[in-house]
């Protein structure tokens, strides 16, 4: 082969593992990210300081490519995930990332309700509206409305939240058309959208979209919360600690560096998180002692069983905690220690 060939042929080869390297499969790839330390994140106004750390963990997500797939394959603590088991095949990634945005922000604000009621500190709500979290595929809002838009009117009426929506629209009858009143990046519209049977074996009606509460708190001391970069809502139940720590004399780190994840329901109800797994490995390479994980009330396969376990493979010194509720973590912490240097 001449040199001139060689070099052609070369230069192919690279165009191709280049050209490879942007072409996803259909698949996401989940490994370990990192654990953040909560308090520059969070800041209650006039709040405490404290002398450790309360860290949410995180999952590298993301689309896979050929060389990841492969890499995820042979490793242990990377996961592989179908396309549809991440997001609905027809939501884009933009879709997806607004919609996990918007799940950060659920779990924000319920985190700062949990712990202002805990802390015995006034909540009050405003609503701005109703929140699209996806678009259901072949029913009437396909095409008119889009994830993200902020519903605010239905026929002139504005609802104060988004069980009321669904209650006036399933009480049309098919054929019926309603005028949807919302908002889509910063600009108001208006469209009309009829309602529509689900399938052939239910008479229950709708648009086609699934909705959701579009609130803000109003607290006082006011909060303030840098959660731009972060997406989901497995951070619920470090949040309200965070901000519960920072609201009470009491520093309930303890001089410790204290991990954990789950979610938070307003009535303090810790819940299962994806990933845990990862978790347990971006906390202990960032020095976490304390790891808080959801017990799901005993179940065989928790979030903290599964813990235990990988903790135990990787052969760390962190300890593992199971929490079922947000009470439960307040109670572990207040009978924890004083760390000694």
């Amino acid at each position: 082969m001449s040199r001139k060939a060689s070099f052609r042929l070369t230069i192919l080869a690279a165009v191709l593992l280049l050209a490879s390297a942007f072409y996803y499969l259909p698949y996401y790839v989940s490994k370990p990210g990192m654990a953040k330390e909560l308090e520059p994140i969070i800041e209650v106004e006039g709040g405490y300081e404290e002398e450790g750390s309360f860290m949410l963990t995180t999952v590298r997500m993301g689309r896979a490519n050929i060389y990841s797939y492969v890499i995820a394959h042979f490793s242990k603590y990377q996961e592989i995930y179908k396309l549809e088991e991440i997001r609905p095949e027809h939501e884009t990634d933009e879709q997806y990332t607004a919609r996990q945005l918007h799940l950060m922000d659920n779990s924000k604000y319920t985190a700062m309700e949990v712990a202002y009621k805990e802390a015995g500190k006034p909540v009050d709500y405003h609503f701005n509206g109703i929140y699209v979290v996806s678009v259901v595929p072949g029913m009437p809002a396909d095409g008119k409305l889009e994830v993200g838009d902020q519903l605010f009117g239905v026929d002139g009426t504005e609802f104060q939240s988004s069980q009321q929506f669904i209650e006036y629209v399933t009480g049309k009858k098919e054929g019926e058309k309603v005028e949807i009143a919302f908002k889509r990046n910063g600009k108001k519209r208006t469209v009309s959208i009829p309602v529509k049977r689900f399938d052939n074996r239910s008479e229950r009606v709708g648009i086609g979209i699934v909705p959701d509460d579009d609130k803000e708190i109003i607290v006082e001391p006011e909060v303030k919360m840098k959660t731009d970069e972060i997406g989901g809502p497995s951070a619920g139940l470090m949040f309200s600690l965070e901000i519960y720590n920072q609201l009470t004399k009491e520093d309930f780190t303890k001089g410790y560096q204290i991990a954990g994840t789950g979610t938070i329901s307003s009535d303090g109800t810790v819940g299962r998180i994806g990933g845990i797994e990862q978790k347990i490995i971006a906390a202990d390479k960032s020095g976490a002692e304390i790891f808080l994980a959801p017990a799901e009330n005993g179940a065989e396969d928790s979030n903290y069983n599964v813990a235990v376990k990988t903790a135990r493979d990787i052969d760390t010194k962190m300890k593992i905690i199971p929490v079922d509720t947000f009470d439960d973590a307040v109670s572990y912490l207040q009978k924890l220690k004083e760390k000694t240097s």
